[in-house]
């Protein structure tokens, strides 16, 4: 019996420090502080994308003269307005025989989303007041990505702004040098160079689909402009595929409200 009790005992794991469980309503352990990163890696990871899209300035020259626009307009539209995707949908629509304010829309809307951009940057970045007007020149896809992926504010303002001066100087410096090669490659179409500017929008937007709403967002407006492409004018599939949007958000409220109903229940 002495035997069995001791064997009994010697299985029973010993004491270790006692655990004060959390108070009810106490607040959970705050998360851990983000690991720094270094400045020459956040100056690294910017470069390589400052450099890798602002070749495709390029592309758009190209495009651009191709469309019908002058050496003038074409870097006027990389100086003033700076954002590849809107640019490119813009000379494509003219390109492809679309009315002028039809394809002005296409392109503005399309680069409504910079603002939504600029609303998350403002509060992360919190950039002083005199700054910030210029700082809006650089809100694009590509210094958002860069911004967002930083863990600290100090990294995250190193990362904007190192790429969009790359971005910034080398787009406009490559559109100047497609705009003025356009002549002597001949039929700009044949190289199809009008798709770079859509790809490295699409390759910068699909590692940022992340949800099902995202996907589904996407998925519908890509099936809306391919949908609508033959039988609109040039341009105005860009507007009716922004209408994914809204309508996927939608029908995600009534589920969500209807979900909320049969819980209540």
């Amino acid at each position: 019996m002495a035997e069995q009790t001791a064997s009994a005992s010697a299985d029973i794991p010993a004491p270790g420090p006692a655990r004060s469980a959390p108070e009810p309503g106490s607040a959970p352990a705050p998360a851990p502080a983000p690991e720094p990163k270094s400045d020459s890696a956040v100056v690294r990871d910017a470069l390589g994308v400052g450099i890798a899209v602002g070749l495709s300035g390029f592309a758009f020259g190209v495009t651009s003269a191709g469309a019908g626009l002058t050496v003038l307009q074409t870097c006027a539209l990389s100086l003033l307005v700076f954002t590849g995707a809107s640019q490119f949908a813009l000379v494509g629509a003219l390109a492809a025989g679309g009315n002028p304010l039809t394809a002005a829309a296409g392109a503005f809307f399309l680069g409504v989303r910079n603002a939504f951009y600029g609303l998350r940057l403002s509060q992360l970045l919190r950039l002083p007041g005199p700054v910030r007007p210029l700082a809006a020149q650089w809100v694009i896809d590509e210094t958002t990505a860069v911004a967002l992926a930083q863990p600290t504010r100090r990294s995250a303002r190193i990362g904007f702004t190192v790429t969009g001066v790359t971005l910034y100087v080398l787009w406009n410096l490559t559109t100047l040098g497609g705009a003025l090669g356009a002549e002597a490659l001949g039929d700009t179409d044949a190289w199809g160079l009008d798709a770079a500017g859509p790809a490295v929008f699409l390759a910068l937007l699909a590692p940022m689909l992340r949800t099902a709403t995202e996907r589904a967002v996407a998925g519908i407006a890509v099936v809306l402009g391919l949908g609508f492409l033959p039988v609109l004018p040039a341009g105005v599939p860009v507007l009716v595929a922004a209408l994914a949007a809204p309508a996927v958000l939608w029908l995600e409220g009534r589920r969500l409200g209807a979900r909320r109903k049969g819980t209540d229940r």
